[in-house]
């Protein structure tokens, strides 16, 4: 096989190059595997989200401040970065299914693990032994998508991925507050539970993936730097870091921070309807919501109309309205800027994860360049925190979102200037 040119053939396909509107061709369906993935997903992110309301708790059980808590959050973060350069030779050397299981493997061991945890020191080193697992099914799940999911309709695929994920997140904390009652160690076991039955079910149904092109030869590896010779690769890392940062981290930290705040200058009770955690977990919950919708309702429209569109005008639009998250006076225009907001990100997050796709192709292993990509936004989600809470003590909330916006402007500002002919044609 002769490998993929690193950047002038790849750059050379023009967006136009796809399908006319007006064309109307069958749209194949999606393989059985994907379908794995996109369940597994949803498996995956419930039980984390079943483990996220009780860990800091936990944590604080062994006698430990809030800084100290904190620092169980950041070890699983901190490790899936620091693992991310070593998960990508892994799955160009044993291949995306096994790594796809190994990582579940080793979240459940550690999982499974920190219920019985007797000490703090040993409670971090399994939250950040499952950082390490979380990156490599991460990865390998991209890898999967990229050779597995049919060119048109891998904006299609990603969407139903990440919407999955998304609902796992919705559901994991409704159930991770009931189960909290029957102790906190016992969420950790209820995680471990269900990464079994999802190893289970993808062992079962995901079929091996040969490093081999169709005329048998040697799947060769795309190297980080041909990918970082293509200019909407640049581009997209740059997004990546910025989602990270907006959604991932400064979403997280700071809204239940502002929802609180907005509760108290009202005057709303400690507890209930109108209490800081309800006002805070509405908000994050529409969010979620509104960008599960928008990922169902838009998610393949790139596949048909071309990637930059919609990654420009979603980051833009999330943009606008992430930075005048900060003026939201009153619980309901707090909600109703966290769904606009969450419909928005809905726009450019499948077009994201199918130019990544398109980028490495069918015909190639991209763990590093996948990889990369992830810890991008890894990154971002680990900075945002710590930047956003000082920028909030110094001079309050509207400059702190006013930069998660204005982070997010500049990636779609890129991917605008990003010429056309950098978005490789869909193989």
């Amino acid at each position: 096989m002769t490998p993929n040119p690193p950047h002038d053939a790849a750059e050379s396909s023009p967006e136009s190059s796809q399908p006319s509107p007006g064309r109307k061709a069958p749209r194949p369906k999606v393989p059985t595997d994907l379908k794995v993935l996109v369940v597994a997903a949803f498996v995956i992110a419930a039980g984390y989200g079943v483990v996220a309301p009780v860990l800091p708790q936990f944590a604080t059980s062994f006698g430990v401040g809030a800084t100290a808590a904190g620092a169980v959050m950041s070890a699983f973060a901190l490790m899936r970065v620091a693992w991310a350069p070593v998960a990508g030779p892994i799955m160009s050397r044993v291949g995306e299914r096994r790594t796809y299981l190994m990582g579940l493997a080793v979240v459940a061991l550690s999982s499974a693990a920190t219920a019985f945890a007797p000490s703090y020191i040993l409670l971090v080193i399994l939250r950040g032994l499952g950082g390490i697992g979380s990156v490599m099914f991460t990865v390998s799940a991209m890898g999967l998508i990229a050779r597995l999911a049919p060119p048109s309709i891998r904006a299609k695929v990603s969407g139903y991925y990440a919407t999955s994920f998304m609902l796992g997140s919705i559901m994991g904390p409704v159930i991770g507050s009931l189960t909290a009652a029957w102790g906190l160690r016992a969420p950790f076991v209820i995680y471990a539970l269900a990464l079994v039955f999802a190893i289970a079910v993808a062992a079962w149904k995901l079929r091996p993936v040969e490093a081999r092109t169709d005329t048998g030869s040697v799947l060769l590896p795309m190297t980080f730097s041909q990918a970082w010779s293509i200019g909407s690769y640049r581009s997209l890392l740059l997004a990546s870091f910025a989602h990270g940062w907006a959604n991932l981290g400064a979403r997280v930290a700071i809204i239940p921070l502002f929802a609180t705040a907005i509760a108290t200058a009202s005057g709303a009770p400690a507890s209930g309807f109108g209490s800081g955690a309800s006002v805070a977990g509405i908000a994050l919950g529409v969010f979620a919501g509104g960008s599960a919708l928008s990922q169902i309702l838009f998610g393949g429209l790139s596949d048909r109309y071309g990637r930059r569109p919609f990654l420009v005008t979603g980051l833009v639009v999330a943009a606008i309205l992430t930075g005048v998250l900060g003026g939201a006076g009153h619980a309901w225009s707090l909600w109703a800027l966290c769904l606009l907001a969450g419909l928005s990100t809905g726009l450019y997050t499948p077009s994201m994860q199918a130019t990544l796709t398109d980028i490495v192709g069918s015909k190639r292993s991209g763990g590093n360049v996948m990889s990369a990509y992830q810890a991008c936004a890894d990154v971002g989600q680990i900075i945002a925190p710590i930047v956003l809470g000082a920028v909030i003590d110094d001079v309050g909330f509207a400059p702190a979102f006013g930069i998660s916006g204005g982070l997010l402007a500049l990636a779609g500002v890129v991917l605008f200037l990003t010429p056309r002919a950098s978005f490789p044609q869909k193989d």
